[in-house]
């Protein structure tokens, strides 16, 4: 019986060399290599992507899995045929990643750390107080896996917490309001945070309109995708003094350009897309564990719903 053969897609060799000794210590028993190994058109079965990959030429392809909890990519992928399944990554050090990075800014924002920066550089001794957290409300757009992860660690943190959501959900201590409740929902959030999967319809969710629906002096921060920021209207935004600061870790050009305003905007917080990302040891243990399921004909978890786009 042939083994089974896994190719691997990450542009960055130091990252290629830290994976493929991951994923060969979980599956001893496949062909584990970086895709431009494989020579013939039939010897991949199982991809594993991070960022852009053209998988056309691999015809007996029966999963691709990428190495992040997004997915948007590969659903564009054209070299993807439609019948193949796509599995994002359901990873603990992802969740805690997010539920780190979320916690870390919300609280950054509450307590105006961006003002106290500024006074430090001015040599400017100013003390000023902010309500307690109980009475700051923060919103959590997505509630998905890290999204209510990341709500639960807020009401742990005395926070008010409301989510928005596609479908209605039960999470303990959150109130959380469905998509055609969106204005009640803007309306009461001081810290937004964004955590959409990127489909066509959150695509831009970002804009004039949304950030005008939030109560003046509201905070953005921004986990997901830079597609959903229309760049120009969160400049102006805060700008005119409605929103008072963003965290961004997300662009619709990365890495972001020297040239571009959001790096010297004394009001943006730049972070390199690393608010959560997948660790080897535990991204190769789930590969290992979604390839288990799939050749035994079960439904491997973080299987996606390529109709819905997440």
């Amino acid at each position: 019986m042939s083994r089974t053969t896994i190719g691997l897609f990450i542009a960055s060799p130091e990252r290629a060399a830290t994976w493929l000794a991951a994923l060969r210590k979980f599956l001893p028993e496949c062909v584990v290599d970086t895709a431009d190994r494989f020579e013939r058109a039939d010897e991949v079965e199982f991809a594993v992507v991070w960022g852009e990959a053209d998988l056309g030429k691999f015809r007996q392809l029966r999963a691709v899995l990428s190495l992040g909890a997004g997915v948007d990519h590969l659903l564009r992928n054209a070299t993807i045929s439609p019948g193949i399944p796509i599995v994002r990554m359901v990873e603990a050090g992802l969740a805690d990643g997010m539920r780190e990075y979320v916690l870390l800014n919300v609280l950054r924002h509450h307590r105006d750390m961006q003002t106290l920066a500024g006074n430090q550089a001015r040599c400017r001794w100013a003390p000023f107080s902010v309500p307690p957290a109980k009475d700051r409300t923060v919103g959590i757009m997505g509630l998905g896996a890290l999204g209510a992860d990341a709500g639960q660690t807020l009401v742990q943190f005395g926070f008010r917490v409301v989510g928005w959501s596609r479908r209605p959900k039960t999470l303990s201590g959150m109130r959380v309001f469905i998509e055609g409740d969106r204005q009640a929902f803007l309306q009461q959030t001081e810290i937004l945070v964004c955590l959409l999967p990127l489909t066509a319809e959150t695509s831009d969710i970002l804009d004039k309109t949304l950030f005008a629906s939030l109560p003046k002096g509201a905070a953005v921060i921004n986990a997901a995708r830079g597609e959903h920021v229309v760049d120009a209207d969160l400049l102006s935004a805060l700008e005119t003094g409605h929103l008072s600061g963003a965290t961004l870790d997300a662009f619709r050009t990365e890495p972001l350009p020297p040239d571009h305003p959001f790096w010297r905007h004394p009001k943006i917080t730049v972070t390199p897309h690393c608010a959560s990302l997948t660790h080897p040891e535990g991204g190769a243990r789930r590969i290992a564990r979604c390839i288990e399921q799939m050749r035994a004909g079960e439904t491997p978890v973080g299987l996606v719903d390529r109709r819905a786009g997440y």
